[in-house]
C-alpha cells in the first residue's frame, strides 16, 4: 500500500517496481494500493492509466487532502492480504526488502514489523541533512520515555503488519497527520501485539512533504498519544 500526495513524477517508477518485483516474487498475487490524498496534480490519472494493464493495482481516493495518516489508515483498512505493507511513494527502501519484515516478523513470532535507519546504519546508502537526522534522533529519543515504545527509529515508511493487526490498530487510530506511525506501534502495544525492529536498505530521496511546522507538530502529538494510552482511548 502506497500513500500519494502530488506524487505524478514519482510514482511511474515507483509502481513499475514494485509491479515488476511482485510478478517475479513469492508475492505474485497480491494487490498494490494507491491512495490519493487529494492531490493538486495528476497522481489518480497516473494510478487510472496504470490500472488498464495492471489489474493488480487499486486506487483508493481519500475526500479532499486529510494527511498521511489518514491514508495510510485508509488503505491499511482495505487491504486483503495476510500480510499488508505500507511504503512511502518514493520507495526509500526499496521493495525488495520486504522479504527481511516478512521473515522477521514470523521468526519473532511477531505481528508487525518496522524498518528501521537506525539499527544499522551502514544501510543508508543517502543521507538525509545532517539537521534532519538529527531532528529524528532527538523524536525518538522524547518518544521512547513518553510512550514506553523501545523503538530506535519508528518513522521509516516501511511496515508491516498482518491482516488481524493491521484491522485492530487501524481502526483505532486517531491521528491523521505524520504521527501517525507511533500512535499505532502504541495501539499495536496495548493490544497485545509482537512488534519487532529490522534494519533495511534505505536511501533519502528528495522531495519531502514534512514541513518544518509539521515536523513540530510531531513532537506535542507524543504527548496527545500518551495522554489517549493513559485515558484508555485506544482500547
Amino acid at each position: 500500500m502506497i500513500p500519494a500526495y502530488n506524487e505524478e513524477k514519482r510514482l511511474p517508477a515507483s509502481l513499475d517496481a514494485v509491479v515488476a518485483y511482485l510478478a517475479q516474487s513469492p508475492f505474485s498475487s497480491a494487490e498494490l494500493i494507491v491512495v490519493d490524498d487529494g492531490s493538486k496534480d495528476a497522481t489518480a490519472a497516473v494510478v487510472e492509466k496504470y490500472q488498464k494493464g495492471h489489474p493488480c493495482v487499486k486506487l483508493l481516493k481519500n475526500p479532499g487532502n486529510r494527511g498521511k495518516g489518514y491514508s495510510v489508515r485508509h488503505g491499511m483498512l482495505e487491504a486483503k492480504g495476510d500480510w499488508v505493507l505500507f511504503s512511502d511513494a518514493d520507495l526509500s527502501s526499496p521493495i525488495e526488502e520486504l522479504p527481511k519484515l516478512l521473515q522477521a516478523a514470523e521468526k519473532a513470532g511477531a505481528a508487525v514489523a518496522i524498518g528501521s535507519r537506525a539499527l544499522d546504519r551502514s544501510l543508508v546508502a543517502v543521507h538525509q541533512s545532517g539537521f534532519r537526522e538529527a531532528s529524528g534522533r532527538f523524536f525518538n529519543f522524547v518518544m521512547r520515555p513518553l510512550t514506553g515504545l523501545p523503538f530506535q527509529d519508528t518513522q521509516c515508511g516501511f511496515k508491516l503488519y498482518r491482516a488481524d493487526a493491521a484491522k485492530a490498530v487501524f481502526s483505532r487510530q486517531i491521528l491523521d497527520g505524520f504521527s501517525f506511525d507511533v500512535e499505532d506501534l502504541c495501539i499495536a502495544k496495548h493490544c497485545g501485539y509482537k512488534t519487532v525492529e529490522v534494519p533495511v536498505l534505505w536511501s533519502n530521496v528528495e522531495g519531502t512533504k514534512v514541513s518544518a511546522l509539521a515536523g513540530l507538530k510531531s513532537f506535542s502529538d507524543l504527548v496527545k498519544i500518551r495522554w489517549f494510552s493513559m485515558s484508555g482511548r485506544y482500547r
